[in-house]
C-alpha cells in the first residue's frame, strides 16, 4: 500500500513540479494571485449576504477583484526575484532587512494599485481610486503591518524562492477576504451641513433707513 501511494506521489509531482519552475513560474503566480482575491470576494460576499438575504450576488464586483490579482502577479513574481537577489541569504539581519523593505515599498504600492485599479475597473477613473486609497490608507497599512510581517519572516526564512508568491497568495486569503470588506464596505454619508438650524426667535432689531437719522 505504502510504494502504491509513493508512486501516485511521484506521478502528482511529475506533473506539477513544471508549474514551479521556469516561464511556467510567472504563470502560476499570475494565475494563483487572480485566484485567491476572487475567492477572498467570494467569502466577503458570503458574509454579507448572511447578513442580507435579500442581497444578490454581484459576479462582476467578484471578476474585477480577479482582474486585478491577476495583474498583481507579475509584479509580484519579479519583486521577490529582485529582493532575493538584492539581499541574498536566511541571516536574520538579511531576512529582517527584507521584511522592512517589503513592508515599506511594497505594501503601499499593491494598496494603491488595488483601491486604483478597482476604482478604474468600476468606471470612477483614477482620480477617484486615488482618493478613496488616501481615505482608507492608514486603516489598510495599520492591518498590514498587524499581518505581513510575521508571514513575510517565515516567507523569507524557511521557503525556496519559487514558492514565495504562491505562499502569499495562499496566506493571504484572509487578507483577501479583508480587502474585499475594505474596499465595498457601504460607508455612511456624513452629513456636513450639521444639524438643521432652526430659525431664532429672539427678534432682530430693526434697522433704521440712513435717511430718517440725518
Amino acid at each position: 500500500m505504502i510504494p502504491r501511494s509513493k508512486d501516485f506521489l511521484v506521478r502528482i509531482s511529475f506533473y506539477w513540479k513544471p508549474f514551479f519552475s521556469g516561464r511556467y513560474l510567472i504563470v502560476t503566480n499570475t494565475v494563483s494571485s487572480g485566484g485567491m482575491l476572487a475567492l477572498g470576494d467570494c467569502i466577503q460576499q458570503g458574509r454579507e449576504r448572511h447578513r442580507t438575504p435579500e442581497k444578490n450576488w454581484e459576479w462582476q464586483r467578484t471578476g474585477r477583484m480577479t482582474a486585478v490579482g491577476c495583474s498583481m502577479g507579475p509584479f509580484l513574481h519579479y519583486w521577490y526575484q529582485w529582493l532575493d537577489k538584492a539581499y541574498s541569504g536566511r541571516v536574520v539581519k538579511t531576512v529582517a532587512k527584507k521584511v522592512l523593505i517589503d513592508q515599506l515599498v511594497a505594501s503601499p504600492v499593491l494598496g494603491a494599485w488595488y483601491f486604483i485599479g478597482m476604482g478604474i475597473m468600476e468606471g470612477h477613473g483614477w482620480v477617484r481610486g486615488c482618493i478613496e486609497f488616501k481615505e482608507k490608507f492608514w486603516e489598510f497599512y495599520k492591518a498590514d503591518w498587524c499581518v505581513w510581517p510575521t508571514a513575510q519572516m517565515v516567507n523569507f526564512y524557511f521557503l525556496p524562492a519559487k514558492f514565495r508568491v504562491l505562499y502569499v497568495n495562499t496566506v493571504t486569503l484572509g487578507w483577501d477576504t479583508y480587502l474585499s470588506y475594505l474596499k465595498h464596505r457601504k460607508n455612511e454619508q456624513v452629513d456636513i451641513s450639521g444639524p438643521d438650524v432652526q430659525e431664532s426667535s429672539v427678534p432682530l432689531p430693526e434697522v433704521k433707513p440712513l435717511d430718517d437719522k440725518l
